[in-house]
């Protein structure tokens, strides 16, 4: 086990499909049963001890920062990157914290879900100088798996990933433990792309180092929140924990 305490959370983009239902919508604001939902990713990194976050903003920056910096939870660090070039791949995002972040860290989408065992579990099962990647192997059981990165594992080192794999084995839950290291490693990629580059090219360029593994969330729940549909269904989910809850 390693010692995380910050995060790198990626709010950069418009939320395009998610603006197409409801064009006002900021993205992390989304409401999922009457909180917002960047609301539920700051307690979970609370409770996991985080203490640091960086939020990378673009897309409507201004509203963003003043919308979130509201929902921040005492005890924790906010700070905010602004990411100029939003419109490029997500790698572009994570590459405007490196000049913040100089220990591993927790980095995640502000428009996931997911259950606190999933970032407990992943950062208790990291490797130092290692990417370590929450994965779900349950494949059954993702909702729009078409549109899911696909990982394709050799035990628990990660061989490749991407959205077109044929052969895959688990999905990329979209929460990582990185080194530092991780940031060189877009850099190399983007500068091989015209200045763009994908996080997956990223995660990529260390499995080809034997440096990117996976932590398996065995029964552990979660739910990207992209569409109007995703939404729908993770409210259902929290709805029914919580009806189960109160019969125990």
């Amino acid at each position: 086990m390693i010692e995380v305490t910050d995060a790198l959370i990626l709010m950069a983009g418009s939320g395009s499909r998610l603006r197409a239902a409801s064009p006002s919508v900021i993205k992390p604001l989304v409401p999922i049963l009457g909180r917002p939902l960047i609301s539920y990713t700051f307690e979970a990194l609370l409770r996991a001890g985080i203490r640091n976050v960086y939020a990378v903003i673009g897309f409507e920056g201004k509203a963003v920062s003043r919308a979130v910096e509201r929902l921040v939870p005492a005890g924790l660090s906010l700070r905010f990157i602004d990411n100029p070039y939003w419109q490029k791949q997500n790698g572009i995002s994570v590459l405007a914290g490196a000049s913040s972040l100089a220990n591993p860290f927790v980095l995640m989408m502000s428009d996931h879900l997911f259950d606190q065992a999933i970032i407990d579990r992943l950062i208790a099962d990291s490797v130092p100088e290692q990417l370590n990647l929450a994965v779900d192997r349950k494949l059954d059981s993702i909702f729009d798996r078409d549109d899911a990165m696909k990982v394709q594992t050799r035990g628990k080192q990660i061989v490749t990933l991407g959205k077109d794999l044929p052969e895959y084995d688990a999905i990329d839950t979209g929460v990582f433990v990185c080194p530092p290291e991780m940031f060189a490693h877009l850099e190399r990629a983007s500068a091989g792309a015209d200045g763009d580059c994908s996080l997956a090219d990223g995660v990529r360029s260390m499995a080809t180092e034997g440096r990117a593994r996976v932590v398996d969330i065995g029964d552990a729940w979660w739910q990207d929140v992209d569409t109007s549909e995703m939404h729908a269904d993770a409210e259902r989910h929290l709805r029914a924990r919580s009806a189960l809850a109160d019969q125990v």
